[in-house]
């Protein structure tokens, strides 16, 4: 494979807030012209050039269009620079251009060494090949999450160092006027062979294009044409975002209006049970409402059989003052009666016990035998009442079949 020119190459300063602010914005773009890097790994992508930059402020980084073997093409990310190595104790730069791939960083990156027109690639060098491809062991055992640029350019300072791959081709036609004071960094051979050649001074190539580029073999994008592409990019985002907004906002809106129907179905379900309710309390109280005027009637023609009779009485006795009607009522009132005089009792031995009077265990004799006696007439008790009522409710039947057929 070999890498083609920078076709969006950014030409900005090298300033660490600039170049975080240019990686924020190309890695979270999103749509046609978006970079085809997974979103889960964008913020380590960024985070590893970043920390890239900061070891090797020469490396940049920027966005260029790759080519394959196939001739398909992709907009990615790549850092563009030189890296330093140390040879015969003397310091050279080594340009290189390392592309971040569609599968970085779970894939190693790809690494070529970009000569100039002055260079060569050294033939049969270990780590290098004729088109300019590195592999280092770094490259080769690549593990992530662990491997990283940073540790990727010492690998490549290391291996450099120890053999160059660029020599500087013998020129045939020295040029005349050389110059006096050669720019720092280069180093001359006294044999005349060649020797490690390393630019004295990398240029960030411009976004028009550049002549020297012909290993590549592709022409940049004019100005315009850049322009109006960033242009276009900008809208899509600011679009996109306009839309996911506005979605959210809907979103939101929905979410309220279903809380609102939810709050409104529970007190529509409250009413129908409180109005249920109330239809069922109007229906008992017609009942009780009844049963109150068929008792009255009762009472009042009672009232009218015992009138003259109770004006006769002179001298009335407490018991016989009032009669009991049938055998039930006799019985009711002799346990009533019976109930409450052992309550009496039970509570004279109570307070005799407070007043030490009589001794404790007499005291539970008495109680256990006055409460086993009373629990039995309140049973009775009970059980006369449920005959009460059974005979109560027939009678009111007789008398409402009497009055609906009246």
């Amino acid at each position: 494979m070999v890498p083609p020119p920078p076709e969006a190459a950014i030409h900005s300063p090298s300033s660490p807030q600039y170049t975080q602010q240019f990686l924020s914005n190309v890695l979270s773009q999103r749509g046609p012209s978006s970079l085809p890097y997974s979103e889960d790994v964008k913020w380590l992508i960024r985070q590893h050039l970043v920390s890239l930059i900061d070891m090797c402020p020469s490396l940049q980084p920027r966005t260029a269009t790759f080519t394959y073997n196939d001739g398909r093409t992709v907009n990615l990310l790549q850092a563009n620079g030189t890296v330093p190595m140390v040879y015969l104790d003397a310091t050279y730069n080594i340009p290189v251009i390392i592309w971040l791939l569609e599968s970085y960083p779970r894939q190693s990156p790809l690494v070529f060494v970009n000569p100039t027109r002055h260079m060569v690639v050294k033939d049969s060098h270990p780590f290098v090949n004729s088109s300019g491809i590195v592999s280092i062991p770094y490259l080769t055992n690549w593990v992530y999450p662990s491997s990283n640029l940073v540790e990727l350019a010492r690998n490549l300072s290391h291996f450099f160092s120890r053999d160059p791959p660029l020599y500087t081709k013998r020129n045939p036609n020295p040029n005349p006027n050389p110059n006096p004071h050669p720019p720092p960094g280069t180093s001359f051979s006294n044999s005349g062979s060649t020797r490690p050649a390393i630019p004295p001074r990398v240029y960030p190539p411009s976004p028009y294009g550049s002549g020297s580029g012909g290993v590549m073999g592709r022409k940049m994008d004019d100005q315009s044409e850049v322009d109006k592409k960033n242009a276009i990019d900008e809208l899509m985002v600011k679009l996109h975002s306009d839309i996911e907004g506005l979605g959210k906002a809907r979103e939101a809106d929905m979410e309220g209006l279903f809380n609102a129907q939810g709050v409104l179905r529970r007190r529509e379900e409250e009413l129908r049970k409180g109005v249920k309710e109330m239809l069922d309390e109007k229906e008992g109280l017609e009942q009780q409402l009844q049963m109150v005027l068929m008792n009255t009637d009762v009472l009042e023609g009672w009232v009218r059989d015992n009138e003259t009779k109770v004006k006769k009485i002179v001298n009335v006795d407490v018991d016989e003052a009032f009669e009991l009607c049938d055998r039930l009522s006799k019985q009711m009132s002799d346990c009533t009666a019976s109930d409450l005089a052992m309550e009496d009792v039970i509570y004279s031995l109570d307070k005799a016990i407070q007043d030490g009077a009589i001794p404790f265990d007499q005291y539970l004799r008495n109680v256990r035998l006055l409460s086993r006696e009373q629990f039995i007439h309140r049973a009775t008790a009970s059980k006369v009442k449920a005959a009460q009522m059974q005979a109560q409710v027939s009678h009111m039947a007789s008398r409402l079949s009497q009055y609906a057929l009246s």
